[in-house]
């Protein structure tokens, strides 16, 4: 490994686990503190969770281009100009409370996390191979999950304690110092430096993108992070506009949510030496049964007990599946490990913001009922994913 000591490696590793989730916290600390935002701002509802749709729209295209620049020019500089860029624009948002100013940041926010993810996730390729390596991948999303367990939760005791711009003080901290670990502890992963061949280039990511089991799976990954959205965002009006409850609540129930995706993702890690398809058709099954009986149950009894007991479910089955396609797409091409990484995480956010946004608006999510119905016409779109991706697995051979 070029520029690093051997002896720094498993430091290397434990300081990307710890970034791979900085996505998911920059989008989910501040959840808690959506309706107090648009309050403080004088602006509705729709403005605030648009500042959530930038973010993941410019993360999520910015990684399905990231991975080639990494490939080319390596990972360690432009890793610490990110964690720069992404600190001070923590900042300026804490610090100039305007919701344009907002939407800015937060696109510059959306483009260096995935600078910093996507290098993240190649350096395990980079580093490690065979079973080492399986084992890792198949732990991205359990660590990834850690972020919708954490931030919301510490999201709302800082809203209620602080205000919403303590969120924002807290993210530029902690890259600030995880920056100087960066800085201090690892160096290049990338030991094969590609030429940056414009032509060559596209030819990868059309040849990727024309993979059937490989495109698919990123469609089916994307479906399964846009519950995740849709709760993110829709819950906090609900659970404070239409029960009455505080921050701390939303940060509650966002904890359960994420630690039902990480059990879901834990699930998938015991269980990975069993048959793929065994698994995740169970998985979607479950999910239909239950996002049809939340759907049902909606309409009669207590809304808020029902919105988080299903959820619980429905999300726990999510991590399960997501974290089963999720390692299987990230190691499909191990020979362009960026790309393959930059276009399975920015596939993730492109979907499931345009799927999440899009739904939520369409259906005007305001409360439980609504939010079941959306559920069920993802968990049907993802069951119909999933058999096609079957079909060109088994194609393959």
């Amino acid at each position: 490994m070029k520029a690093q000591k051997i002896e720094y490696l498993h430091i290397s590793t434990l300081l990307a686990f710890i970034l791979i989730p900085l996505g998911g916290l920059t989008t989910d600390i501040y959840i808690p503190s959506l309706p107090a935002m648009a309050g403080d701002l004088g602006v509705s509802m729709q403005q605030v969770q648009l500042s959530l749709l930038l973010f993941m729209v410019s993360s999520g295209l910015s990684q399905l281009f990231i991975g080639s620049i990494l490939d080319s020019f390596g990972r360690y500089r432009i890793n610490l100009f990110a964690l720069i860029v992404f600190s001070i624009a923590s900042f300026i948002i804490a610090l100039v409370p305007h919701i344009g100013v907002i939407y800015g940041m937060r696109i510059i926010q959306g483009i260096t996390v995935s600078l910093i993810i996507v290098g993240k996730r190649a350096f395990f390729v980079d580093m490690y191979s065979g079973e080492k390596l399986k084992h890792y991948t198949s732990l991205f999303s359990v660590v990834w999950a850690t972020a919708p367990i954490v931030a919301p939760f510490i999201g709302g005791y800082l809203q209620v304690t602080f205000g919403w711009q303590s969120n924002f003080y807290l993210l530029g901290f902690l890259t600030a110092a995880v920056l100087f670990f960066e800085w201090r502890y690892t160096g290049e992963s990338l030991q094969k430096f590609q030429s940056f061949n414009r032509k060559q280039i596209l030819n990868v990511y059309s040849g990727m993108l024309k993979t059937a089991d490989f495109s698919v799976g990123l469609l089916i990954i994307g479906l399964s992070y846009s519950l995740l959205v849709i709760y993110g965002i829709s819950s906090p009006f609900i659970i404070e506009k239409v029960y009455g409850y505080s921050p701390v609540v939303t940060g509650y129930s966002s904890l359960g949510s994420g630690i039902a995706l990480m059990l879901g993702g834990i699930t998938s890690k015991v269980l990975i030496n069993k048959n793929l398809f065994l698994k995740i058709n169970t998985a979607v099954i479950l999910q239909l049964i239950f996002a049809g009986l939340m759907t049902l149950i909606s309409f009669g009894a207590n809304g808020f007990y029902v919105l988080l007991i299903f959820t619980l479910l429905i999300h726990f089955l999510s991590g399960f599946i997501f974290n089963n396609v999720y390692a299987y797409c990230l190691q499909r091409f191990s020979k362009n490990a960026g790309v393959a990484s930059g276009l399975t995480g920015g596939g993730i956010y492109v979907i499931s913001s345009i799927a999440g946004y899009g739904l939520i608006n369409l259906f005007e999510i305001k409360n439980v009922q609504s939010i079941a119905m959306v559920n069920l016409l993802i968990v049907v779109l993802t069951f119909l994913g999933i058999f096609i991706f079957k079909r060109s697995v088994v194609r393959r051979g």
